[in-house]
């Protein structure tokens, strides 16, 4: 009887097929970086006119009545 040969097929196209989503997972995770930080980068910008909507939508919170004439404390 002839010996049984073992067969390493299986185990180099798991190998490869590893390395192939490690090599994909670092492209995605470098290309989302940069668009992150490119993102981030437009974000932080705050112009004088951004500046100015804030300030008059805090104005018009702050003059919106907001008491309901409800007692707290009565309520259980």
């Amino acid at each position: 009887m002839e010996p049984e040969q073992k067969s390493n097929g299986a185990f180099i196209g798991l190998v490869i097929i590893i390395i192939v989503l490690i090599a994909g997972g670092i492209y995605i995770w470098q290309s989302n970086k940069a668009a992150l930080e490119k993102t981030q980068s437009e974000s932080t910008a705050i112009t004088t006119a951004d500046s100015r909507e804030l300030d008059a939508l805090e104005l018009d919170a702050n003059a919106v009545d907001t008491s309901t004439g409800v007692d707290v404390s009565g309520v259980n």
